[in-house]
């Protein structure tokens, strides 16, 4: 968690730096005027309190992608990397950039999103306990690993019948789910994720939630020249896409006249494909 936060205030270009605590937060938004729009990049869970504080004030803000931030930096020709400039950078982006406002999340959402954060974090250490048991040289030590091993499954479980009852609890996530629970191949834990990581599912088109979610694949071409289109820039790299990639391989292989089925194209033989091609079929035809 970050302890204090750049401030720039435009046109004036004067620069300030407060803590990153509720009341500060409070105290500075007071200052601005009601349509002022605050601009701030994504830092993963590091702007939490920012966004509380913004949305209990109903104050409107536009949340942007750090690489796109570092992007505009560049193509106004600066270069250096600093809070201060970084502040200054975004001040000006917003000003020269039609930039939406972002909607805040539900209570219901944040909160999965902070359990499918816990629970990825408990997987990652699961997994690394389990390559430890191949290595483990001793019995108590391997005794030691196995319980280690049952008692983060256990979590994992436990974890997974909290997130099942918030979804069922909320009427938008529950409705959501009855949706995606449609597509052969979407589980319970891919279903999880796809709510608690694209927040914006179901707001936007089918092409515009793929891009999003880093599955449609973008255009690369130069006068004559056509470079393979591939999938890239996922808003939730990490997270999503990796979650999505599951239940593929059973999309991949579906017949055309499943719902899920069109669009599919053929495993490829004698070379590997530039992208995985069950990846674009599951973009077009699941989005919501």
């Amino acid at each position: 968690m970050i302890s204090a936060l750049d401030l720039c205030d435009l046109p004036s270009g004067q620069t300030q730096r407060i803590p990153n605590t509720r009341n500060a937060i409070a105290e500075w938004t007071e200052t601005l005027a009601p349509d002022v729009l605050v601009v701030f990049e994504a830092t993963s869970g590091c702007d939490d309190i920012l966004i509380a504080t913004l949305t209990e004030r109903t104050h409107p803000f536009s949340r942007v992608n750090p690489r796109q931030a570092r992007e505009f930096a560049r193509a106004t020709g600066v270069l250096a990397k600093t809070d201060r400039v970084d502040a200054r950078v975004l001040a000006q982006m917003g000003a020269a950039l039609d930039l939406p406002v972002t909607r805040p999340v539900s209570p219901a959402r944040a909160t999965l999103a902070d359990l499918l954060r816990r629970r990825r974090q408990l997987v990652d250490m699961r997994k690394a306990e389990k390559l430890r048991r191949l290595s483990a040289g001793h019995d108590d030590i391997a005794e030691q690993i196995d319980a280690m091993i049952a008692l983060l499954s256990t979590q994992i479980r436990a974890l997974d019948q909290r997130i099942k009852s918030l979804i069922d609890k909320d009427q938008t996530l529950s409705e959501q789910t009855a949706l995606m629970r449609a597509v052969p191949g979407i589980g319970p834990t891919v279903l999880a994720i796809l709510l608690g990581e694209l927040p914006k599912l179901g707001m936007l088109c089918r092409r515009k939630i793929a891009s999003l979610a880093g599955l449609a694949p973008h255009a690369r071409e130069s006068g004559t020249w056509k470079g393979a289109r591939r999938i890239w820039g996922a808003v939730a790299e990490r997270f999503a896409k990796p979650s999505i990639s599951q239940p593929c391989p059973h999309l991949a292989v579906c017949p055309r006249s499943s719902p899920c089925g069109t669009g599919c194209v053929p495993k490829t033989k004698h070379r590997r494909p530039s992208s995985s091609p069950s990846l674009a079929s599951f973009s077009s035809s699941s989005t919501l």
